[in-house]
């Protein structure tokens, strides 16, 4: 297995997640919140959408997903369009109230072209430093593995409050 083929397999894993979590949501489902200041699965999904379109944009040196295909217009969020959803706070979650179309289509698309930034990665392109302000240097195949592991966190956090909202009955 190459590096590529590896990192494609594990960004299909959250892809499979997704899809998981979001069939046949309703809104009451994805804007649950285990308690007063959880985060809900709307949020989530979208958070871990952005992460990747921001930092993957970024390695592939093209606009976002969000801002260059209308994404950003459609979710008519409250806080501007750079928001990636580090550091908001419980009122930010909460406004985060999309369906699951919606999120389905805006994470298709990101999946979609980190999929095709992939396919374009050479062995040696993940040892390209894309931030030295850090010791050691981020390269691309550490900024990769960062938004894996945060992304596969988060899906997984989803997965946990979808369990949590049917059990629920919501």
């Amino acid at each position: 297995m190459t590096p590529t083929e590896l990192l494609l397999e594990e960004f299909s894993r959250i892809h499979s997640v997704v899809a998981r979590v979001l069939k046949n949501a309703t809104l009451a489902t994805l804007t649950f919140r285990a308690d007063a200041d959880a985060n809900t699965i709307a949020w989530l999904i979208w958070h871990l959408s952005r992460l990747q379109d921001d930092h993957i944009a970024d390695l592939a040196g093209r606009p976002q997903v969000y801002t260059s295909q209308g994404w950003a217009e459609r979710f008519d969020l409250p806080f501007g369009p750079a928001t990636i959803g580090y550091g908001h706070k419980s009122a930010d979650v909460a406004a985060v109230r999309a369906d699951a179309d919606l999120l389905r289509g805006y994470y298709e698309a990101v999946h979609t072209g980190t999929v095709a930034y992939l396919n374009t990665l050479a062995d040696a392109d993940l040892d390209r430093v894309v931030d030295d302000s850090w010791t050691p240097a981020v390269t691309v195949g550490v900024r990769l593995a960062s938004v894996l592991s945060d992304d596969l966190q988060h899906a997984g956090q989803a997965a946990f409050v979808r369990g949590l909202a049917d059990r629920a009955g919501v």
